[in-house]
């Protein structure tokens, strides 16, 4: 047992400092433990969606549907090193999902500040000649809508204690208010309006070169260390199992719907628990909260 249990530190430990980089620790500790207001209550949905393990599963489902508008996937290609440093932006977005979803209000705020001034300057000509600007209200909310879809739909599947559906509708309301902090336009605030989004949104998406491309990369894995590629890959079958139909078309992903529904499943299912377990090693940081 003392073997497992150093092997699960030490992993955990690792995780922590892929996901959410090397000053993981300090972050962690000014978000959870400076005292202050929040803007969402302890144990709320948008807590419980954000703080489960299926949130690995709904990330990748979110960079996968979030590449098939031709905008923001130019954006990515010509501003990002997604490739060659893939770490940085994943450990970017965890601290701003996390700052904004259980950090006080002057942290939250100050992690929106730091993206709307990224966004400010990214600008640019996609390949289909239309310009873009990355803090485009219009294309924020595809960015939003795609990750809420994402996430919901993979803590419903995976996620410990599934919402209700009044929780789920309050979730999807709960994000909205940082969407609308990033500069999102006419954003969901229910289950409803968010199927009713992502259906407003089909006839702008496109599985384009740089879509597909993406996909592979993110599916292949191969920025992953050799000895979590198995486990990754059960993650990558997971995130696929939540697009819709249409998408994997658009990104030449192929589907079993039976091996979907069941080795699939099975496998989101174990590679989430692993992951809960691993993330359940990290010591707590010392609760210092005060709610409005």
């Amino acid at each position: 047992m003392e073997v497992l249990e150093s092997f699960r530190r030490s992993a955990s430990r690792r995780l922590f400092e892929y996901v959410a980089g090397p000053d993981a620790d300090d972050a962690r500790q000014r978000i959870h433990a400076t005292p202050g207001p929040r803007w969402f209550a302890e144990g709320s949905p948008i807590q419980r969606v954000h703080g489960d393990a299926a949130i690995y599963v709904g990330g990748l489902t979110a960079l996968l549907l979030q590449s098939l508008h031709p905008l923001p996937m130019a954006a990515v290609v010509d501003h990002s090193a997604y490739k060659s440093d893939p770490w940085t932006r994943l450990q970017n977005t965890s601290t701003f999902i996390a700052a904004t979803t259980f950090g006080p209000v002057e942290e939250a705020e100050k992690a929106i500040a730091t993206v709307r001034a990224v966004h400010d300057r990214i600008t640019g000509v996609a390949p289909d000649g239309r310009p873009y600007e990355a803090n485009d209200p219009h294309l924020l909310s595809w960015i939003h809508v795609a990750e809420v879809h994402s996430f919901l739909a993979a803590y419903q599947r995976y996620g410990a204690v599934p919402l209700r559906d009044d929780e789920a509708d309050e979730y999807v309301d709960q994000v909205a208010l940082v969407g609308a902090k990033v500069g999102a336009a006419e954003l969901p605030h229910s289950r409803a309006e968010l199927a009713e989004a992502m259906e407003a949104f089909r006839p702008e998406l496109q599985g384009t070169p740089g879509a597909r491309d993406t996909a592979r990369f993110l599916l292949g894995g191969s920025a992953v260390p050799v000895i979590a590629r198995p486990g990754y890959a059960a993650l990558g079958g997971a995130a696929v199992g939540l697009l819709p139909d249409w998408a994997t078309r658009m990104l030449w992903i192929p589907r079993v719907p039976l091996a979907d529904a069941t080795v699939g499943r099975l496998s989101g299912h174990a590679v989430v628990m692993t992951l809960r377990w691993l993330t359940s090693a990290l010591p707590a940081p010392r609760p210092a909260r005060s709610h409005p």
